[in-house]
């Protein structure tokens, strides 16, 4: 038994030290939510890459604005058959052919305004959806910020067992080499030794994989070990009645806005293709030295393309199409947005339940009679089955307000997700 102990042990400190050997050879960053939050906005490269998208859809507002480039035409003779001769011009005699033509493309019905508009709506459904990025890792950032802190916290009560149970050990094991204990005691306080050392190197791997995900977001040094540090308060925040948080969530919410803005952009690119059906006209003059019914001859030219067989039918078609297709998806996004307020709002109300300044005063008092219970064993007052029983009723106990305080985090983020502004205040 003693053999199987020292494995036992051996193996727990080779798979913890790894954790907190990295730990304690990185730089420590603590910080608070709203801390975290200022970096993330600063060097995020998700948001960096989408920033750039927004403006590079801003500069094709200004391209649409512009108008179409004048058209030049020129023409000589190339061979002259009487004086065989190439690009010959006998300027004495006014002999020679030159020829000059200018023209500019004037579009009607209203073209270019209505491009530029659907060039500004384009830009307001990429302004969107970088604000949604920005909501949907600002929302990732809370979640593993709260959960990094609450795994923290959950190190802290398997650490305090571990070493509370580590002593149980050596003293039940002097107890069993003196032949005061059974077998049946020293291998159950074992089994709870190692029980409570596994779920401390599982914890441990959850902590690895959040550092990794937070340093990512914050763009941090890769060996930097970070810290969160949260006001686990109770939470009395009135939250607005339900019709007053929807309607801020339509307001605010990047995804339905997106949505607005893509219907707004189908409508205007109806608009757009009708347009197109009407002909444009190109304007321009001409000068003809010698080719002409007389010298030197200057003429007006006029352009119109004739709509007889393509009036743009298939696009307009297509526009309205679209334009009805994106008002089914606003009227969709209209209905999950409610719910999704709803839902957000009564969990959160429920999870807030569970605090109160009774329950707080509770587990002070409970943290009380966890060194009574101890201590009562180790004099023998209480057996081991009612110790052990107590033992995993605690930590269950205190894993669980742990929990609940993540709950109430991820609720109020929910609450925040879903309403697409802050409407409570966290951490």
């Amino acid at each position: 038994m003693y053999t199987i102990n020292k494995v036992v042990l051996l193996t727990f400190g080779l798979a913890t030290s790894g954790f907190y050997g990295h730990a304690q050879q990185t730089d420590t960053l603590k910080i608070t939510f709203q801390d975290a939050e200022k970096q993330f906005l600063e060097n995020n490269l998700s948001l960096l890459a989408q920033k750039y998208n927004v403006e590079a859809t801003k500069a094709l507002i200004d391209q649409a604005k512009l108008w179409d480039n004048p058209t030049f035409n020129t023409e000589t003779n190339l061979y002259d058959g009487g004086s065989k001769k190439f690009f010959y011009h006998n300027n004495a005699q006014g002999q020679g052919e030159v020829y000059f033509q200018l023209s500019q493309l004037f579009l009607t019905a209203g073209k270019r305004g209505k491009q530029v508009q659907v060039a500004k709506d384009n830009a307001q459904v990429q302004q969107a959806e970088f604000n949604d990025l920005m909501r949907n890792l600002r929302y990732n950032l809370m979640l593993d910020f709260s959960q990094l802190a609450n795994l923290n916290e959950q190190a802290k009560i398997y650490q305090m067992e571990i070493a509370s149970a580590t002593n149980l050990v050596n003293g039940i094991q002097k107890s069993f080499d003196a032949g005061n204990t059974s077998m049946k005691d020293l291998v159950r306080i074992k089994a709870l030794l190692f029980g409570l050392q596994n779920d401390l190197v599982d914890n441990n791997r959850q902590i690895n994989d959040l550092q990794t995900e937070l340093k990512t977001l914050l763009r941090t040094n890769e060996i930097t070990y970070i810290s969160p540090i949260i006001n686990n308060r109770t939470a009395n925040t009135i939250v607005p009645d339900i019709p007053a948080l929807i309607e801020q969530a339509k307001a605010n919410r990047a995804d339905y806005l997106s949505s607005q803005y893509q219907l707004n952009s189908a409508t205007h690119s109806l608009a757009l293709q009708k347009a197109l059906a009407a002909p444009d006209v190109t304007l321009g003059v001409t000068y003809d030295k010698n080719s002409s019914y007389a010298p030197n001859y200057y003429g007006l030219q006029v352009g119109i393309p004739l709509p007889v067989f393509n009036r743009n039918q298939g696009n307009i078609k297509s526009a309205k199409y679209s334009e009805q297709n994106q008002e089914s998806i606003v009227k969709e996004n209209e209905v999950r947005l409610k719910n999704e307020v709803v839902a957000a709002v009564n969990q959160y109300k429920l999870t807030q339940q569970l605090f109160s300044t009774q329950q707080t005063t509770f587990y002070g008092q409970y943290d009380t009679l966890f060194a009574n219970m101890l201590k009562s064993f180790q004099q023998r007052q209480i057996g081991l089955i009612e110790f052990v029983d107590f033992f995993d009723t605690y930590k269950d106990t205190k894993l669980k307000l742990l929990q609940q305080q993540y709950n109430l985090q991820k609720a109020i983020a929910d609450l925040n997700f879903a309403t697409g502004t802050t409407v409570i205040s966290s951490n």
